[in-house]
């Protein structure tokens, strides 16, 4: 039988890895609730019109299709989304409406990009996002943003429990 191969930027940790990255998931989800925010998981697929609405980034996206598509479907091309921010505004736009001002939410979900992955860097990873959202004149104009550095030390662990590098 011949021998798979692993794809270049997809990890797939062993169990005591994923041990270690599930410890680290719970210490920032507990993080933040312990902070008033509240957690959330929007779609990982968005329209590319509305990924590729900010720039030039078509590179980077993962484009979604289904194999048998019809013709007339080919203008609905989909994504999967390289960062939390597209689906986050999508997310408070269409939920204003049943969501308390100022929204304090926090996502731990799986992003991925297209780009080539260099040493250390993955193109599907984890990342864990916080936003506390006022409402203004647009429900998804963010006031405030933190983002947790650490989590690449965490996700580079290797030993199987928490070390004094993590």
């Amino acid at each position: 039988m011949a021998r798979s191969q692993a794809l270049s930027g997809f990890p797939e940790f062993l169990p005591a890895q994923r041990i270690v990255e599930q410890a680290a998931i719970d210490l920032l989800r507990e993080t933040f609730e312990l902070h008033g925010f509240a957690g959330i998981e929007p779609r990982a697929v968005e329209p590319m019109a509305a990924l590729t609405r900010k720039g030039e980034i078509t590179k980077e996206v993962y484009v979604i299709r289904r194999l048998h598509a019809a013709a007339e479907d080919a203008g609905d091309d989909l994504g999967l989304h390289f960062d939390l921010t597209v689906p986050l505004a999508r997310y408070v736009l269409e939920n204003s409406g049943h969501l308390n001002f100022p929204f304090r939410r926090y996502q731990i979900q799986k992003v991925w990009r297209g780009e080539r992955p260099q040493e250390g860097r993955y193109r599907e990873f984890a990342q864990p996002t916080s936003t506390s959202s006022a409402r203004t004149r647009s429900p998804s104009t963010m006031t405030s943003r933190h983002r947790w550095s650490c989590w690449s030390r965490w996700r580079s662990c290797t030993t199987g429990s928490a070390c004094r590098r993590c």
